[in-house]
């Protein structure tokens, strides 16, 4: 074997000989139509070999790789701004501006984000975690170029899931009025508002994209605009020849100039038609019809199960094995279906994340009595009002990340009318790869201050199935928050009782300091007071306090710490701060909870371990206060 050969064979880019090239933008331009088809294929198997090694976000990258090639190809960015709606599309991106060699990073500790970041290229024009903000924020852009006479594009691409937020049709409202130059290309990658797609459709893109029509279109317009009769007369032609072939009239409405829908997958097509609207002013919008895992065939025959993957074989798609034993999500699903049995009033609401929240059997054996919304969690809050305003029982299941969309609703139409409406939160606290935008960091500290609000966090998964039996039973609005992943492992007793409200517990009796523990903070509060000999109190509920418990620890202690996986500010140890001063209690309290920053992406373990909400954080944090008193206990023992 040649030394070249052995080269080639330890080489990570010599399956990828053009991709290899591509360093930026700019070498993406320069290819002609045969090579901008090869650079497709190579990314795409690319993709599927680095996310197969890293896990992460799969199917929706692979449906948006001709497109992300044809706007690179098109525009030219950073001047022109890109912004992806919703942010796990933006992998072939990230690998063509700059970032190829290092995906291998891809949501690892220090590694890229899994979402744009506006801080980690000058390519990324906007961070999206949350979806529906796309076309908000270019509109900022393109207001703010006008501000500044800076000539630029500025294009958002939104998915069509992410069409449902009610932000997106706020934007494209405003958008209309303003006449600002944007470019909104709709990924449709689930077929749910196009009409079948083919030459004809292409064909009709293509023209009514053209330079031709649309002078026509304009100096038509212009001709007639003091015959108001027969300009009325034309646009209404004009819409309805294009209501026979697409779906135009909802953006036409709203004032875009609407082109499409046409085939995502058709390179020539793309370039062609992204060239013509790039020359085009005012606000446009391009429907594109993608296909979900395009070009890889497990994620096109299940791109929900390929749409965020752990570790897999790219050869077979078989994905690594997750942690056994039921997941807090699993839990919730189960309670939903055992409970809807026996009372027909329950009726489950999701924001678009059915898989995710648990609620696939639910919907399958209650499809009448489940609504998943999509993304619109305002909505969702609202709607779950409505319902318990007419007897239902309501049971919302939301990400925390995603409830912090529905505030106002949770605030205004649940709260204030004491509405029997039950909260399933899940994602709570650090959520590992997916990083700061999906950690559930601040429900306690912005749900806590609601009047009526019940607040409720499991420690394992049984007491988690009693919580959330206990928020259905409560006539009033509930939330059981449950962090993300398995538990410690304890036996689900699907017959226990419901806990009494506001009731903490001891768990192990000791000297000196007391741990109050909230949630899922209890497992390693426990490992730490059993070997340094302190109480440990298992607190269950963030409101109502237990507050005959804390009064009482704190007379018998020299020391309390607070322990929580939310944020310190206005968390659960600002509750139990709160009481102590108002009960005039004068005594040392240390709070732990995450820090005033944003936690960014890594392993679970890793996160704790940054935040000092490991065992050995707790460990030394206590040590550090009176570590000299406990040691000396510990030895005379």
């Amino acid at each position: 074997m040649s030394r070249s050969n052995e080269t080639n064979t330890t080489d990570p880019l010599a399956d990828y000989p053009l991709l290899a090239q591509i360093n930026t933008p700019t070498d993406v331009q320069q290819l002609d139509g045969t090579r901008l088809a090869q650079l497709a294929d190579e990314l795409r198997r690319y993709l599927v070999d680095t996310v197969s090694r890293t896990g992460g976000h799969l199917a929706a990258g692979l449906g948006v790789v001709d497109l992300t090639i044809a706007m690179h190809h098109v525009f030219n960015t950073p001047e022109d701004r890109f912004i992806w709606d919703v942010g796990h599309q933006a992998y072939p991106h990230k690998i063509l501006t700059g970032r190829r060699d290092q995906m291998h990073t891809l949501r690892q500790k220090d590694g890229i984000s899994g979402f744009p970041r506006r801080s980690e290229s000058i390519h990324d024009a906007f961070g999206a975690g949350h979806s529906s903000t796309s076309i908000s924020a270019a509109l900022g852009m393109a207001a703010a170029a006008k501000q500044k006479g800076e000539q630029r594009q500025i294009i958002a691409v939104i998915g069509d899931g992410a069409m449902s937020g009610g932000m997106a049709f706020e934007a494209m409202n405003h958008a209309g009025a303003l006449d600002l130059d944007l470019l909104v290309i709709l990924n449709d990658n689930k077929m749910s508002i196009s009409k079948p797609v083919g030459a004809v459709s292409n064909h009709l893109a293509r023209l009514l994209s053209g330079k031709f029509y649309t002078r026509v279109r304009e100096g038509g317009m212009n001709a007639l605009k003091h015959m108001p009769s027969i300009s009325e007369l034309m646009e209404r032609a004009e819409e309805h020849m294009k209501g026979m072939v697409m779906p135009s009239t909802l953006f036409e409405e709203l004032g875009f100039n609407y082109i499409g829908p046409i085939d995502g997958h058709d390179l020539p097509t793309l370039v062609t038609t992204l060239r013509n609207m790039k020359a085009m002013s005012g606000p446009r919008l391009l429907h594109v019809v993608t296909k979900k895992g395009q070009g890889y065939e497990p994620a096109e025959e299940n791109p929900c199960a390929y749409h965020g993957v752990t570790p897999f074989d790219p050869s077979t798609g078989e994905m690594a094995k997750k942690k056994s034993g039921p997941a807090y999500t699993q839990i919730f699903g189960d309670w939903l279906c055992k409970t809807a049995e026996k009372d027909n009033r329950l009726v489950a609401i999701t924001p678009a994340m059915c898989e995710g929240s648990g609620m696939v059997s639910f919907s399958k054996q209650f499809p009448d009595r489940f609504f998943d919304v999509g993304i619109a969690e305002q909505h969702a809050m609202t709607f779950a009002a409505g319902m318990a305003c007419e007897g239902l029982k309501p049971v919302v299941a939301i990400y925390s990340t995603f409830l912090q969309r529905g505030y106002d609703q949770l605030a205004h139409d649940i709260s204030l009318q004491n509405l029997d409406v039950t909260l399933a939160v899940d994602r709570a606290g650090l959520v590992g790869q997916d990083g700061a935008t999906h950690a559930g960091s601040f429900d306690l500290s912005y749900v806590r201050p609601l009047p009526n609000m019940i607040i409720m966090a499991p420690a394992d998964e049984n007491e988690c199935y009693q919580m959330l039996q206990t928020a259905y039973e409560y006539e009033g609005p509930t939330m059981v928050r449950y962090p993300r992943g398995s538990g410690s492992g304890v036996v689900v007793e699907e017959t226990c009782s419901t806990l009494p409200i506001g009731k903490g517990e001891l768990r192990h009796q000791g000297s000196r300091v007391a741990i109050l523990a909230f949630g899922s903070m209890l497992a390693p509060a426990l490992k730490v007071g059993e070997e340094l000999g302190l109480t440990v109190a298992n607190m269950r509920f963030v409101k109502p306090l237990d507050e005959k418990l804390i009064l009482q620890l704190a007379e018998q202690h020299e020391l309390l710490v607070t322990i929580e996986e939310n944020m310190i500010q206005g968390g659960a140890g600002s509750a139990v701060n709160e009481l102590l001063a108002q009960n005039h209690k004068v005594i040392p309290i240390i709070n732990l909870g995450l820090p005033d920053q944003y936690i960014e992406h890594g392993q679970p373990a890793e996160q704790l371990q940054l935040c000092g909400l490991d065992v050995e954080g707790i460990r030394k944090c206590i040590l550090d206060i009176i570590g000299d008193k406990i040691e000396k206990s510990i030895r005379s023992a």
